[in-house]
């Protein structure tokens, strides 16, 4: 079973950089077929997908967030990231690790195989 864990702060400040980690266990980031995406919910929105690293290190982001977007990976701790610069109070969200081995038809949904428990973002002064 894999599992899924997000860290990082709970508050930040406008057009600071909000930085989350994913801690993988019981199974690699490395294992072929599989994508370690990020996904966040506004309050009283839907579910939006932010960007993958794939099991290979290549990254594939959400156009509109792409240019605030980076998501990077340290295999020797089993763990992916996310950045976001220049974060507004439009970022505050519940933001979400999960995974799916093979293509995700619909990236903003729930059709990955394994999630996080979430994490409470507060973009604030």
């Amino acid at each position: 079973q894999v599992q899924l864990q997000e860290s990082g702060p709970g508050l930040v400040k406008p057009s600071q950089t909000l930085s989350l980690t994913c801690t993988v266990s019981g199974g690699s980031i490395t294992t072929s077929g599989y994508g370690w995406s990020w996904i966040r919910q506004p309050p009283g929105k839907g579910l939006e997908w932010m960007g993958v690293i794939a099991y290979d290190g290549s990254t594939y982001y959400r156009p509109s967030l792409k240019s605030r977007t980076s998501i990077s990976r340290d295999t020797s701790k089993n763990q992916f990231s996310l950045q976001l610069t220049s974060v507004t109070p439009e970022d505050t969200a519940v933001y979400y690790c999960a995974t799916k081995n093979g293509q995700v038809s619909d990236p903003d949904s729930y059709e990955y195989d394994y999630w996080g428990q979430g994490i409470q973002v507060t973009v604030s002064s």
